[in-house]
């Protein structure tokens, strides 16, 4: 009976929520580096990266998390 007291704490799910929050953020973000780096980084890196790049990377970044908040809400709804 213990156990399943455990297993219904408040706290409990609140901590697993969190930890499953966290996990989808660092699978967003590294999925985001991915393809967004693919995409504009189309040389070998110098030191700095090129006003094209840059420009590149903040816009396939924007566009990748505006997507992700539509499907999210998109989601949430259904």
């Amino acid at each position: 009976m213990a156990t399943r007291d455990v297993d219904d704490s408040p706290e409990l799910r609140r901590l697993l929520e969190q930890e499953k929050e966290q996990l989808m953020v660092k699978q967003m973000v590294s999925k985001l580096t991915s393809v967004c780096w693919d995409k504009c980084i189309t040389s070998t890196p110098g030191n700095k990266l090129s006003p094209g790049e840059a420009a590149c990377l903040s816009n396939c970044a924007r566009r990748f998390l505006d997507m992700s908040m539509i499907l999210a809400k998109r989601f949430q709804l259904q």
